[in-house]
This record gives C-alpha cells, sequence and structure tokens, in this order.
C-alpha cells in the first residue's frame, strides 16, 4: 500500500465547492494529522501489510497530498495511471519520478505509464480510485458522475485500460453531487458497502443487481452513516495471504452490529481513529491509500 506523509495539510478551500465533507479549523491542525498518519502506517504494518510511504515536499504546499489514490493508480501489468484533477493545488501532487523510484526501490517493475492529465487543458477531470471504484479482476468500474468525474475521461480509461464502466447518479440529502464515488461505495473480494439511497432512483436496481451478480454480499448504509465515511473502507492482503479491511472509528462506529458481523465475515477489521482528517479534509481511509497491484521485479 503506498501512502503519503504529508507536509501541509490543510483545509483546502479549492476543494471545498464540491467536497461537503470537508471543514475549516481555526486550529493548527499539523501536529495532529502527523500523529494519526504514523498510527495508520504502524497499524498496517502491524497487521502484516506492506506500506510505502511518500514523503511529501513542503514547497509548494499541497493540502491534500495524504490522499494519493486521487492521483495515482497502480495494476498488475505493470501501468501506473496519472489522473486528471480538478483543483490547481491538487495537480501539484502528481510526482511520477518520485514515485517510481520509491517502487522501484521496493522492487515493484512499472512498465508503463499511461497520463490522463491532458484533460486538465479542458476541464475534464477523474479522480483516480477516487472516481473509479474498480473490480480489478473483471475489468469493470464503477463512477459517480459529478465535476471531479467526466464521462470523456472514463472512456479514455475504459479504452487504454480495457475497462468498461457502469456510470450512474448518486446526490447527497440537498440535492448535489457526491464528489467521489468511493464516499458512497466500496467494493472487497466478498463484499460491497454502498449507500443506495443516494443512488438515484433509475440506477439502484442496476447497480445492486451487478454487484450481486458478482457474489459479494452487499451491505447497505444510509446518508447519516455515509456522512461518517462508512463506505469509505479498503480491503488489503496482509503477508499471509488474508484480508484486512480497514476502516476508520468512526466510520465504524456508525455501523450497526449486523452491518458490522456481515462485514467481519469478509476479513479481519482494521480500526484507525483519524478524526483530523476526516473533518478537515474531507476523506477517510480509503482515500489515503493507493493500492499497490505491480508485478515485483
Amino acid at each position: 500500500m503506498l501512502l503519503v506523509r504529508p507536509a501541509s495539510f490543510g483545509f483546502n478551500s479549492e476543494t471545498a465547492a464540491s467536497n461537503a465533507f470537508a471543514s475549516a479549523s481555526c486550529e493548527d491542525v499539523g501536529k495532529a494529522v502527523l500523529r494519526e498518519f504514523d498510527a495508520v502506517t504502524q497499524r498496517l504494518s502491524g497487521a502484516g501489510v506492506e506500506v510505502l510511504v511518500l514523503e511529501d515536499a513542503p514547497d509548494p504546499p499541497k493540502p491534500d497530498a495524504i490522499f494519493p489514490n486521487n492521483w495515482v493508480s497502480l495494476h498488475a501489468d505493470g501501468t501506473m495511471v496519472l489522473y486528471p484533477m480538478e483543483s490547481p493545488t491538487r495537480q501539484r501532487e502528481r510526482e511520477p519520478e518520485r514515485l517510481t523510484a520509491l517502487l522501484n526501490e521496493h522492487g515493484f517493475d512499472v512498465r508503463r505509464t499511461i497520463d490522463l492529465s491532458h484533460h486538465e487543458r479542458h476541464g475534464r477531470f477523474l479522480e483516480g480510485t477516487g472516481s473509479l471504484v474498480l473490480d480489478r479482476p473483471e475489468r469493470r468500474a464503477y463512477a459517480n458522475l459529478s465535476p471531479r468525474t467526466d464521462p470523456h475521461v472514463i472512456a479514455d480509461f475504459d479504452d487504454r485500460l480495457d475497462y468498461t464502466t457502469l456510470l450512474f447518479d448518486a446526490r447527497d440529502r440537498s440535492g448535489r453531487p457526491i464528489y467521489h464515488t468511493n464516499v458512497l461505495l466500496s467494493l472487497g473480494s466478498l463484499f460491497a458497502v454502498v449507500c443506495t439511497e443516494a443512488v438515484a432512483e433509475e440506477y439502484r436496481t442496476v447497480l445492486t443487481d451487478e454487484i450481486e451478480a458478482t457474489r459479494r454480499t452487499v451491505i447497505e448504509v444510509d446518508f447519516e452513516q455515509l456522512k461518517s465515511f462508512a463506505c469509505n473502507v479498503i480491503e488489503i492482503e496482509s503477508d499471509r495471504g488474508d484480508p484486512v479491511i480497514a476502516i476508520s472509528a468512526a466510520a465504524k462506529a456508525a455501523l450497526r452490529p449486523d452491518q458490522l458481523k456481515r462485514l467481519e465475515s469478509c476479513g479481519e477489521l482494521l480500526e484507525v481513529p483519524i478524526p483530523t482528517i476526516e473533518q478537515v479534509g474531507g476523506g477517510s481511509i480509503r482515500c489515503m491509500i493507493a493500492d499497490i497491484h505491480l508485478p515485483r521485479r
């Protein structure tokens, strides 16, 4: 798993316009965020998960650098994909050369790079595995259309990586598009956590039927649980080959006992408290992790 240790974490007014989850704070959040970040790396490593940490450079400031999954995805055929991002401050986060050096140092093989960032010049964006929830074995993706998730870029992604993407509409209670798909949907090998009431009615049955056809257990959550990042979880593999499901403390606390039981049946839950990251950054544990599927050299 790839994490980025932030140097300039903070509230990003550029992204707040489309991210209803982020909120400004008058407090100095820097030390609190680094404590939370270091605790996450320790918890993941302690569970037998290989963690690579890319150190964020302080200049220029990048308040959202802690969320690398929006600018890069790493695939089993050796492909690195770079994505177009809406905010100019977020566009600075893309550092493929530094990332490739880190991956090479740990024995991973990057064989080709697909750079979709040119779409930024035309005002079209696709923010990585925030915008695209990937079913990698099926080469299938799911995407909620929003200002940060453009169908033209999705078509380019699908063509270059031989994927097909199911597009749908999902909105919060005020009618605003959900800014990232991974806020309302996550996929593990045996489960899916989804807020169906956020999905437009004409897409709900299509979405859930397709997920159930992959023999995943569908765990439905409501709007209040979505706001606590209950859908923003990620399944990762330990060094023993066992599934580990990373989930924030707030997300776990929001789930009912029956929902937790169903999720726990699919893997060991790894609970991480990240309240500052969630409140100020507007993202949770899945947003922090760029999962590495690259081959080894």
